[in-house]
């Protein structure tokens, strides 16, 4: 059966729960490919419910493009839900696909991610369990995800088996979902990996990674200074140490007036700012993608 969205959130929620058991069956251990945001929370929470927290394992992969917030939220988060949290590093930058930064640098990282998830839970069911239950691995994929025309890291995810409890969920509905449960995640605003700043065509590394994260900590602080509050906030990297900042459309007028904004963001390795006065838009670094581009990236 599948999920209906048009259905209350309480007969909602006990599908999911009911798909999460279908998908990972009765045996297999839901290795949760968890970033700490409501996307992949939710998922942690409907396999903790519907298997069980012994055969629930959250997997947080750990690499410079992960914010160190996200790491501390998604630690919270997991110990809150009573299920075992794994951290192990990742090196999607060792990956040419990735740290090159093509349009298909989604996949390569996915692809990295997943296999990172998949061998954490095998070593700790092979060390402490026996290893008798296979992982599935569980991503946090929901229905407006698939709707988008432009998401390489899914097809990853999908050619390595990854299943995705949500697909039949909008984002509305996994907030709503969310909140139903008590999960403090349900209005965690969208934050991408780090990687996800940097203009396909520029290089990421690790340095590049990290000017990006204390940029837009610092800027996030000077906001909180002028006692304003922000939901959404990026700095992206353009290239040739230029960024552009996007924010709330009804802040960037005003923060762009604000002389020391753009000051942290240098202070932070860049050389030139911009405001962007569209304000912040998800994905927005895919609107310079050609159809060709966007269908080739999707290949791998």
């Amino acid at each position: 059966m599948e999920l209906s969205r048009a259905l209350p959130v309480e007969p909602c929620a006990d599908e999911l729960l009911r798909r999460v058991a279908d998908l990972v069956g009765e045996t297999a251990t839901a290795a949760v490919a968890f970033s700490g945001g409501a996307d992949s929370a939710l998922a942690l929470a409907a396999c903790s419910r519907a298997l069980g927290p012994e055969r629930t394992i959250a997997v947080t992969a750990v690499s410079p493009s992960l914010p160190p917030t996200e790491l501390t939220h998604a630690k919270a988060t997991a110990a809150a839900l009573g299920v075992e949290h794994l951290t192990p590093d990742s090196n999607e930058l060792a990956r040419p696909g990735y740290a090159d930064n093509s349009p298909s640098r989604c996949f390569h990282c996915k692809t990295e991610v997943i296999e990172v998830v998949f061998r954490a839970v095998v070593s700790v069911d092979s060390a402490s369990r026996g290893g008798g239950r296979q992982p599935i691995v569980v991503t946090g994929t929901n229905a407006d995800d698939l709707a988008s025309p432009y998401r390489p890291g899914i097809a990853a995810a999908a050619r390595l088996g990854a299943v995705t409890p949500l697909a039949e969920l909008t984002k509305a509905q996994v907030r709503a979902v969310s909140k139903y449960w008590g999960l403090p995640t349900w209005d965690k605003p969208a934050q991408a990996c780090l990687a996800s700043r940097i203009a396909y065509g520029v290089t990421v590394s690790a340095d590049s990674l990290l000017r990006v994260q204390r940029a837009e900590a610092a800027l996030r602080t000077e906001i909180g200074r002028l006692g304003w509050s922000v939901r959404d906030l990026r700095v992206r990297d353009l290239g040739q140490d230029r960024a552009r900042i996007e924010l709330d459309a009804d802040l960037t007028a005003a923060l762009a007036e604000q002389p020391r904004a753009s000051a942290v963001v240098l202070a932070a390795g860049f050389d030139e700012v911009e405001f962007d006065p569209r304000g912040f838009r998800s994905g927005s670094m895919n609107e310079a993608l050609t159809s060709v581009e966007a269908i080739g990236g999707k290949g791998g």
